[in-house]
Parts: C-alpha cells; structure tokens; sequence
C-alpha cells in the first residue's frame, strides 16, 4: 500500500500511498478525502489516548507537577503521530472494505 519504508526518501512519500495495488491494480482511495477519517478518528485517537494514558502513568510512577509530566509525554506524540499514520490508513482500507466490500473499486484500465 506504501512505498517501502527503506525508500522512502520525503516525507510525503511516507504519509500518501501508492495510487493502487501494484499486483491488482485495486485503487486504494475511493474518493477526494478518503484517508481523513483515518487520520482523524484511528490516528489522533489510538496516539491522543496512549498520550493520555503515559500522561497518568508518569503522574503516578513520578509525582511530578502537571507542566513537568507534559513536558515528558508531548515532545513525543507529534514524533508517535507519523510513525502511526500509515498504520492507521492501513486499518482503515481494511475496515472499510470489510464492512463494505460491493463498494471496492474496480481496477484500474
């Protein structure tokens, strides 16, 4: 669905996928804005809700005053974010054709 991540040279290269299946030729975006749910709900909410979760661990292992415990956890989540992405756009293609398979595009002519 990607380029290797060996390859990849930019940072869009990491984040977009390729136009379609190299072997098929399935498209993998259906539509203008397809991936924004998947960035939006999967990506924010699986890294927002492990922030959240380190954030209370690290209050409780620590003690430390709130404006130190979020110094600790949030230079990390931005760094945690693009790791994820293209996990997330994953997840979501094949949520979305499981639950919606007569929807796949055809291939590519």
């Amino acid at each position: 669905m990607f380029v290797p991540a060996r390859r990849t040279r930019s940072l869009g290269e990491w984040m977009h996928p390729l136009p379609g299946c190299p072997a098929c030729g399935c498209v993998y975006e259906r539509e203008a804005g397809y991936f924004l749910l998947s960035i939006w709900a999967i990506n924010y909410g699986v890294i927002g809700g492990l922030g959240v979760a380190v954030l209370f661990l690290v209050d409780s292992l620590f003690h430390r005053p709130t404006w130190q415990t979020l110094l600790i956890v949030l230079p990390f989540m931005p760094l945690l974010s693009l790791l994820f992405i293209r996990h997330a756009k994953s997840l979501f293609l094949a949520v979305d054709h499981y639950f919606n398979p007569d929807a796949a595009p055809a291939s590519r002519r």
